[in-house]
């Protein structure tokens, strides 16, 4: 067996460091984590994350609105990517083709996605054309329409007597039997 020594051993220098290492490492500013954009920069960033929807939220909530975490992620990658140079439309296929067409909120316009930007213009050009046909079809203005005169077999209703004097189909009948 060895015996000890009654001097006790001093720590090295690398082992005097390695807390104070430490230390700094865990409070470096979370800065270093997240880039530091210009306010163009920054406004940028803002716009592509309100066309970008939370893949999680029932709502279709853009990520600069959702507080889930997987909102957080996204908006941080956004920043990244605005901070490396890519363009909008990098940024977007990027989270297209991770999440699918369903995050974008302005969805391109082609393939499939024209029938959801053509379907709205053709119902309402088919509303108009069934429109147009209906009031084609009535009278103008101008034109009465014909008075209900009673036939010798009809026989005589004081209640329809009496709207048609408040309607003035009346005196539109007794003008046509003066005439």
């Amino acid at each position: 067996m060895r015996k000890r020594s009654a001097v006790s051993r001093q720590p090295s220098a690398a082992a005097r460091l390695l807390p104070l290492a430490v230390c700094l490492l865990l409070s470096a500013p979370p800065a270093l984590a997240a880039p530091t954009l210009t306010p163009q920069q920054e406004a940028r960033a803002e716009a592509i994350g309100r066309n970008l929807r939370c893949p999680l939220c029932d709502t279709g909530e853009s990520i600069a609105e959702s507080r889930s975490d997987i909102s957080v992620k996204m908006r941080e990658s956004v920043r990244e990517q605005v901070a490396a140079g890519r363009s909008d439309g990098q940024i977007y296929d990027y989270f297209a083709q991770r999440y699918g067409n369903f995050v974008l909120l302005d969805p391109p316009k082609q393939g499939r996605n024209l029938l959801l930007w053509g379907a709205p213009l053709a119902a309402l050009a088919v509303g108009g054309a069934v429109l147009w046909g209906f009031l084609g079809r009535r009278r103008p203005a101008g034109e009465a329409a014909p008075a209900a005169v009673p036939t010798p077999e009809e026989p005589f209703d004081t209640y329809l007597a009496e709207v048609r004097r408040h309607t003035g189909q009346e005196r539109t009948r007794r003008d046509g039997d003066k005439a």
